[in-house]
């Protein structure tokens, strides 16, 4: 079955990503062995818990059957099943991508629809 995932990454990031043709992933993915997504029901507490405070961030979506075998689903967060890429992201596989607003108690703002 097809679910729309999420990446969430620092603009400049996501630039940086698209100019190499590859996304080898953050410290934290770096660290864990995998890319981190987070499908729609997740990912505005993701960016809670895991982005607050930073600025200029984006919303990059995906169509999980675009990786194939290499995104597994796997538990995480109080058992919950998240999408986790082993293997480089291609940026060109993005389906859309969002710009955070940037909330004045560090928060963040997300697009009506994503």
């Amino acid at each position: 079955m097809s679910y729309l995932i999420y990446k969430v990454m620092a603009a400049s990031e996501w630039e940086n990503a698209i100019k190499a043709g590859h996304y080898k992933g953050s410290e934290v993915d770096l660290s864990d062995g995998f890319i981190h997504f987070s499908t729609g029901t997740q990912v505005e507490e993701t960016v809670a818990k895991h982005f607050r405070e930073q600025t200029d961030l984006v919303l990059i979506c995906f169509n999980s059957d675009d990786f194939g075998d290499v995104l597994k689903w796997e538990p995480s967060r109080g058992g919950e099943l998240f999408p986790h890429l082993y293997a480089q992201l291609d940026p060109a596989k993005n389906i859309a991508v969002h710009k955070l607003g940037d909330l004045p108690n560090g928060g963040h703002k997300f697009p009506e629809a994503y």
